[in-house]
């Protein structure tokens, strides 16, 4: 899979791309994440990418013509282009999913006080990460390239995935797990996980799960 992610501060990227397991799947060549600064896509001599908005208000606009020709340079047949907005589609595990069946994407990190509506006339998908607002979509999409990236075939084993909180096919929260040591200061692991009954150990993290969905995310268990 390819990732390209259009914004103006690159530099917000060093430490996400040179740690962890996103280090790991771009070494294994895996995927691969460009960071592209689409300042260097603008046709104004001095390199300029937002202006003041039409109709009067505060703050800066996103020009439509650094970011239009940046996509148009990178994307192909096959390529997914998604527009970080807080008024997009909210996102979620089964976003994720859809997302990571597609071998390019790129990702616009809006910033300022917005962007040129005429931008989404080039974009197959609008998402937000959440109801809040952030001052750019750099963040967001970082969240967004981890979520997917970890899904890939032989970045981290597939149980891993398949048993997290979110699950499409569960829709319901991850079991508590536990560790050494087996008694601290009072509290213990449940003696089912220290049984080596792997059919009672199965029943009881289902049960927790529900429990703990029900307790936490009653909104998941109606969906």
């Amino acid at each position: 899979m390819r990732i390209d992610i259009l914004t103006l501060f690159p530099e917000m990227f060093e430490g996400f791309l040179s740690c962890s397991i996103i280090k790991r799947a771009i070494e294994k060549k895996l995927v691969e994440i460009n960071i592209v600064n689409f300042r260097d896509y603008s046709t104004d001599p001095h390199k300029k990418v937002d202006d003041t908005p039409y109709g009067g208000g505060s703050g800066m606009v996103l020009m439509v013509q650094p970011i239009y020709d940046a996509v148009m340079d990178l994307k192909k047949d096959d390529t997914k282009v998604i527009l970080l907005t807080p008024d997009g589609k909210k996102y979620n595990q089964r976003e994720a999913y859809e997302l990571k069946k597609y071998k390019h994407l790129i990702i616009i990190c809006g910033h300022y006080e917005g962007f040129d509506d005429r931008i989404r006339n080039i974009v197959d998908l609008e998402l937000s990460i959440g109801d809040y607002i952030l001052t750019g979509g750099e963040i967001p999409s970082m969240v967004i390239a981890d979520s997917i990236v970890r899904l890939i075939d032989g970045v981290i084993d597939p149980s891993s995935h398949i048993n997290d909180s979110f699950n499409p096919n569960t829709n319901l929260l991850d079991y508590p797990t536990y560790t050494k040591p087996r008694d601290f200061r009072g509290m213990k692991v449940p003696d089912v996980l220290v049984g080596g009954n792997h059919k009672e150990i199965e029943e009881y993290r289902k049960k927790e799960s529900i429990e703990k969905t029900s307790r936490v995310r009653p909104d998941l268990l109606e969906k």
